[in-house]
C-alpha cells in the first residue's frame, strides 16, 4: 500500500512512518520545509513533500496515487490550519483512499460522549488561553472533524487520550464513546497511538468510526476490555 503521512515530522508522525515501513508500506511524508531534517533517518526509504500541510497544492502532490492517507490534525494558530489540512485531504485524496485522522477525546461525533468535569474544564481553560495567545484553536479541530464526518469518504477519526512516551504496549483498545469504563485510565503511549492509526488503514471495521482509544495495558483496559462496540457508561469518578 502506498501511504501518505500528513504531518510526518512530528513525534506522532515519525512513529507512524516507522510503523508503516515496518508493515511494508511505501511512504510519502508531508511536513513543513523547516522540519524536513527531522525525517533524515528515513531519507532513503520515503519520499518527502515539503510545505504547509494545509496547502492544497502541497497535499495534492503528496496524496497522488496513494491508497491511504494518515493525517495529524493540529489546530495551530487561529487561521483554521486543521480545517485547511482536512479539507485539502478530502479534496485531493483518491476517491477510494482510506483516510485516517488524529485528534483528541474532546471531539464528539454524535454528542453521546460523556466527559468528566476535569476534561471539560481543561478543554475550556486551555482553549481560551490558546486562542488568546493565538497559539491554537480547538474549535478549528472540531470544524475539521465535522467536515470529515460529513464527507461520506472511507474515513476513521482516531481520538486519543492523554499521551505519554515509552516502549510499545501493543495495539490500544477502543470504544465508540468517551465515558465507557474501559477508557477510564486516560493514558496511551504515543507510539501505540501511531500503531492504531497505521493499523486502521487495513481495518474495515473502523470505516466511518471515531474510536476513542486507551492503552491496552492500562488498568481500565485490563479490567473492562475488550472495548470494541462497548456500551455507554457513566462518567468516571
Amino acid at each position: 500500500m502506498r501511504v501518505c503521512i500528513v504531518g510526518a515530522s512530528g513525534k506522532l508522525g515519525q512513529y507512524m512512518v516507522q510503523h508503516a515501513l515496518d508493515r511494508g508500506h511505501e511512504v510519502v511524508g508531508v511536513c513543513r520545509e523547516q522540519s524536513v531534517h527531522k525525517l533524515e533517518r528515513f531519507a532513503s526509504r520515503i519520499r518527502v513533500v515539503s510545505g504547509p500541510t494545509n496547502d492544497p497544492e502541497v497535499v495534492r502532490r503528496a496524496v497522488e496515487d496513494c491508497d491511504g492517507v494518515l493525517t495529524v490534525l493540529v489546530p495551530w494558530g487561529v487561521q483554521q490550519y486543521a480545517t485547511g489540512t482536512a479539507q485539502a485531504v478530502l479534496d485531493h485524496a483518491h476517491e477510494d483512499a482510506r483516510l485516517v485522522f488524529s485528534c483528541g477525546w474532546h471531539i464528539t461525533r454524535d454528542g453521546q460522549d460523556r466527559y468528566t468535569r476535569r476534561l471539560r474544564a481543561f478543554v475550556k481553560v486551555f482553549g481560551w488561553i490558546a486562542r488568546r495567545l493565538r497559539y491554537a484553536d480547538l474549535d478549528d479541530q472540531e470544524e475539521a472533524c465535522r467536515r470529515v464526518f460529513a464527507s461520506g469518504r472511507r474515513w476513521t477519526v482516531v481520538r486519543g487520550s492523554r499521551l505519554e512516551e515509552g516502549e510499545s504496549e501493543g495495539l490500544p483498545v477502543w470504544s465508540r464513546h468517551v465515558g465507557d469504563p474501559v477508557l477510564r485510565s486516560d493514558r496511551t503511549r504515543r507510539i501505540d497511538f501511531a500503531l492504531f492509526m497505521v493499523a486502521a488503514l487495513e481495518d474495515d471495521a473502523l470505516v466511518q468510526e471515531a474510536p476513542a482509544i486507551v492503552g491496552c495495558q492500562t488498568r481500565s483496559a485490563l479490567r473492562h476490555g475488550p472495548a470494541r462496540h462497548a456500551p455507554d457508561a457513566p462518567d468516571a469518578p
